[in-house]
């Protein structure tokens, strides 16, 4: 009696790839999460993330009311960042303004402003801040320290001229912005929010796929036939990293389309980093659901690797702005990686001698994860 030929390595893989393209594109919800859900999520988020500040509410309290504080409240009005709400008696109505909400800073005059400034007096403007927003506090003192301190040089000039003396002379800084002169939010946002929409979207369904598979008893007859684990992993993953390469090409598109996102380097380059970064994403779904019994589990597992992941970022707060005991958790991030990857090739161009360091980083975190994943079910297999 012949003994049953075993399918090579493969036949075997190819066999597993079809059946989880088969299964993945049949289900209608799986392919609207994976495809769809990102590029909306992608354009509102572009537009909704925003760390220009505009447009901040403003009450004016001048009881001097005289030529010369309406033109200093005209001119510092008139660049958009502060927006005039409305004007105050004194500066309790502008703070009682502040603390119901109706004004976020405002602006007080002195009595004598005219008169002091003619006189060579010294004179003071209060401004009062609301401080729940720190970025908009700092943007809104930063703006109008700028102008006093260009008014204050303006008139000091004036006066030595005008006494005959020479005026010093200046030393204007002149910034010249590489790669985003314009310092836009979405060209850097962008690339961002596409990095934590792939590990949300890859991680998840990878982790839930396998555990559902498992509710539903269809893992038990596959794990009959002579299959490696590792064969069987690479199967489930290789649909996903396919599908991922596409929503990446789609999110793109989107950001260079409507966020006027720059690609400056090389795409090839862009996805051998986005399949690195997906090893890491489906390894970590794939071990989340090596480690839960049901869907539930997955779900929640995914969760608590997610959200972690993404804060520990440096998509919302700048890495070097975090504790030094926190930092080094970065270093074991995907997303850390694959967003400086990202941002490196489309903002400025960067090469394969440039982010080699950021390559060689998720390729060892992504084998990592995978070898613990392929263990981890070989272990209950048995």
């Amino acid at each position: 009696m012949t003994a049953p030929v075993r399918p090579s390595a493969r036949v075997q893989l190819a066999a597993v790839f079809r059946k989880e393209v088969q299964q993945t594109v049949r289900d209608r919800r799986v392919m609207f999460m994976l495809v769809v859900a990102p590029l909306i999520q992608t354009v509102v988020f572009g537009f909704a993330v925003d760390y220009e500040v505009d447009r901040v509410t403003t009450v004016v309290v001048d009881p001097d009311r005289s030529a010369t504080s309406r033109e200093d409240a005209r001119r510092l009005l008139a660049d958009g960042t502060l927006r005039p709400v409305g004007e105050a008696g004194s500066a309790d109505a502008a703070s009682a303004a502040i603390d119901e909400g109706r004004a976020s800073a405002a602006l007080v005059f002195e009595r004598r402003a005219e008169a002091d400034r003619l006189s060579r007096r010294g004179q003071e403007v209060q401004v009062l801040l609301d401080g729940t927003d720190p970025n908009r506090t700092t943007v809104t003192s930063g703006a109008v320290s700028r102008f006093f301190a260009e008014l204050g040089e303006r008139l000091a000039r004036e006066q030595l001229a005008t006494a005959g003396a020479t005026p010093p002379a200046q030393l204007r800084p002149v910034p010249r912005v590489a790669f985003n002169p314009g310092l836009e939010t979405a060209p850097y946002m962008v690339p961002g929010i596409a990095a934590m929409l792939l590990v949300i979207v890859t991680t998840f369904t990878s982790a839930m796929g396998l555990a559902r598979e498992r509710e539903m008893g269809t893992l038990e007859q596959v794990l009959v036939t002579p299959i490696r684990p590792l064969l069987l992993l690479v199967g489930k993953m290789a649909p996903f990293v396919v599908i991922g390469l596409v929503v990446v090409t789609l999110l793109v598109g989107v950001g260079t389309w409507i966020f006027a996102v720059p690609i400056r380097g090389s795409l090839g380059l862009l996805y051998l980093g986005t399949i690195l970064y997906l090893l890491t994403t489906l390894g970590a779904g794939l071990l989340i659901s090596t480690m839960s019994a049901n869907q539930q589990q997955a779900f929640l597992g995914g969760f608590l690797f997610t959200i972690p992941a993404v804060l520990l970022s440096g998509l919302m707060t700048p890495i070097l702005a975090m504790p030094g005991w926190l930092r080094p958790l970065t270093l074991v991030n995907p997303i850390r990686w694959y967003a400086e990857i990202m941002r490196g090739i489309l903002l400025r161009g960067a090469g394969l001698a440039d982010l080699w360091l950021e390559l060689l980083v998720l390729l060892v975190i992504g084998v990592a994860i995978v070898a613990a994943a392929t263990l981890r079910f070989h272990r209950r297999l048995g």
